[in-house]
């Protein structure tokens, strides 16, 4: 697999989502609770998530195991997006504590766990890092 548009895409989005993410969190905890702040990076990490995974829809794997270009980890497409839907209906019904697990979870599966699923040996981004340290030949 090799660097194309729609993977720069998507890992600038990835990566831009795994830095903003605690930012949109940090925002709203502690005694000085900052709901411009939380309110201005949540936008950014739900845009940058949406973004995330409507281009993981468009890159296809046909070396790792898959249906149609479709490994595994594309079973995050759907959970993003309907983690997404649940946090915002949690939101709209006033449910602040559903809400703000819903994006917790959401950012540790979505962005943690799938990024240690991206730093495997045989996944793309995994290649470059251990190839570049020298821990793969």
């Amino acid at each position: 697999m090799q660097l194309t548009p729609v993977i720069a895409v998507h890992m600038t989005a990835a990566l831009a989502a795994l830095a903003v993410g605690p930012l949109a969190l940090w925002a709203r905890r502690g005694t000085t609770p900052r709901p411009r702040l939380h309110r201005a990076f949540g936008y950014a990490w739900v845009t940058l998530m949406v973004l995330t995974a409507v281009s993981a829809i468009f890159i296809r794997d046909h070396s790792l195991p898959n249906i149609a270009g479709y490994t595994p980890i594309h079973l995050l497409v759907p959970v993003t997006l309907g983690g997404l839907v649940l946090a915002f209906r949690r939101l709209a019904q006033r449910d602040i504590a559903g809400h703000r697990t819903a994006m917790r979870w959401l950012y540790f599966s979505a962005c943690v766990v799938a990024g240690a699923f991206t730093l495997l040996p045989q996944r793309y981004l995994g290649q470059l890092l251990w190839r570049q340290l020298g821990l793969l030949a």
